[in-house]
């Protein structure tokens, strides 16, 4: 039974780590749930993004060098960052009030926005291991390398920069000679490196697997292959209608689509665009095993240990949301890694994958209640809604059953 005046039933749209992290914490405030998804568990970014969980390194997008270094590489089909040539009105719309929120300013009030998030956010994957998701999260150091120290200074001063904000990460540089010993993939071509402390890891699409799975045992429903078509309110008994004409009725709905969040959004006063910041990302086998997650700064590109082999993903994609793959993208990232990485066989990956992120104009993600009575938002985490998927879920679930806002949503509301 759920709290008393709450709702006692609920539907999440999307089976992702956050809406499965949303419907997990509403079961544990005795609310019964059916998750629905067009595809299925962990079928978009869940599943193939790199697994970190960071929060040294969960900041912003709209940090003012990625409008410079944006500028620079706009169309270049190989740069980290790519914008295709489009007529997408939209598309530009957004970039435009993108590039407006690339200021120290708006970067330093989504810092502060996403402060509870990232002090709270390994915490709340604790709760989701200790309690029937059997998937681990394990810890590590993210180690950075950089073929000069005049590369690694602009992390330094992101570092020093989150530091003052509140945020505490301990790291330390490291000489050519400390690098060997942390991570053998990194080729003689990488002299320095910065080690991030504090950080973990995960199999992202098995860690979700593994969170669905748990609610399903909780007593939850999960249905693949539903399609939403609208949601319909009767006398505030809300039913989520599917293209093949059914349809589940619940007290309260959450819409956590990422990339695909504006599809409903809008129709309930979400007026903050989100945008497919589509990733790619592949998996190679390599001579020795990877103790820990790798990040090539320079080049943007993250690789984790994974089932035996390296993950290698990176770019930023502004792209419809559902485009086919595009090989030139592999092919930039493997161009841009090769030369820092060693023991590695680029040529017998497998796994390719690409995926959207759903990224907002301002960094600051949607989540919380809309001008729709019963229906909520999570969504638009950009890089980091795997970091920030159960926290987002725990703090989400106490705004539905409570019917207060908690403090850490406030700059987060999806109406603004």
């Amino acid at each position: 039974m759920g709290i008393e005046g709450g709702p006692r039933t609920a539907v999440v749209i999307g089976a992702g780590v956050v809406g499965l992290s949303t419907a997990w914490f509403l079961q544990e405030r005795g609310v019964e749930v059916t998750v629905v998804d067009r595809d299925g568990v962990a079928a978009g970014a869940s599943w193939g993004n790199a697994g970190w969980l960071s929060p040294g390194l969960a900041i912003p997008l709209n940090e003012p060098g990625v409008l410079r270094y944006g500028m620079r590489s706009l169309l270049d089909p190989s740069a980290p960052l790519h914008v295709p040539a489009t007529l997408d009105t939209k598309l530009w719309s957004f970039l435009t009030r993108f590039a407006a929120n690339c200021t120290w300013r708006s970067w330093g009030r989504a810092v502060q926005a996403n402060l509870p998030f990232n002090e709270e956010c390994l915490e709340a994957f604790d709760v989701l291991t200790a309690n029937g998701v059997e998937s681990p999260t394990i810890e590590a150091p993210i180690l950075a390398g950089f073929e000069t120290s005049r590369q690694a200074v602009g992390l330094l001063h992101e570092l020093r920069r989150i530091n003052r904000s509140g945020l505490h990460i301990d790291y330390e540089v490291l000489d050519r000679d400390r690098l060997s010993g942390y991570a053998p993939q990194l080729s003689s071509g990488v002299r320095v490196g910065i080690r991030l402390d504090g950080q973990r890891y995960v199999d992202p699409g098995e860690f979700t697997r593994s969170l669905a799975r748990s609610v399903v045992a909780r007593g939850g429903v999960i249905r693949s292959g539903f399609r939403v078509t609208g949601v319909d309110d009767d006398a505030g008994r809300l039913t989520v209608r599917s293209g093949a004409g059914d349809g589940v009725t619940a007290d309260a709905v959450v819409l956590a689509t990422g990339a695909w969040l504006n599809v409903l959004g809008r129709e309930w006063g979400v007026r903050t665009p989100v945008r497919a910041g589509r990733g790619y990302s592949f998996t190679v086998p390599t001579t020795e095993p990877v103790p820990g997650p790798i990040y090539l700064p320079a080049v943007r590109v993250a690789c984790t240990p994974y089932q035996g082999g390296l993950r290698v993903a990176g770019t930023m994609e502004f792209r419809d949301a559902d485009a086919p793959l595009e090989p030139r993208r592999v092919q930039s990232i493997i161009e841009s890694a090769r030369p820092l990485l060693a023991g590695v066989s680029w040529e017998e990956r497998t796994d390719t994958w690409v995926g959207p992120r759903p990224v907002t104009p301002d960094g600051r993600p949607l989540v919380g209640a809309t001008n729709a009575p019963g229906r909520f938002v999570a969504g638009g985490h950009g890089m980091w809604g795997f970091t920030h998927g159960p926290v987002t879920g725990r703090m989400l679930a106490e705004q539905i059953t409570t019917g207060k806002q908690p403090g850490a949503l406030r700059d987060f509301d999806p109406t603004r």
